[in-house]
């Protein structure tokens, strides 16, 4: 199993944004993403500093990737 990232809520949203999320609106201190494709596909990404692991787990479950894949939109 790869090891998680340290990331943040801002480099987490960006990633997505290449896997072709949007910004739909902020919540308090939370992003919400819509993916283009489908308007029913949403993700809630936490704006902190530092997202825990099993949060950061959970978004990646609920976006459909694995954790290399998250790695490579990292780069």
């Amino acid at each position: 199993m790869t090891k998680l990232p340290n990331l943040s809520g801002h480099e987490l949203a960006r990633a997505l944004r290449r896997l072709g999320y949007e910004e739909d609106h902020r919540t308090g201190s939370h992003i919400i993403l819509r993916q283009a494709a489908s308007p029913h596909r949403r993700l809630t990404v936490p704006d902190h500093k530092e997202i825990a692991k099993g949060t950061l787990r959970a978004v990646i479950r609920q976006a459909g990737l694995t954790v290399e894949e998250l790695l490579g939109l990292l780069e």
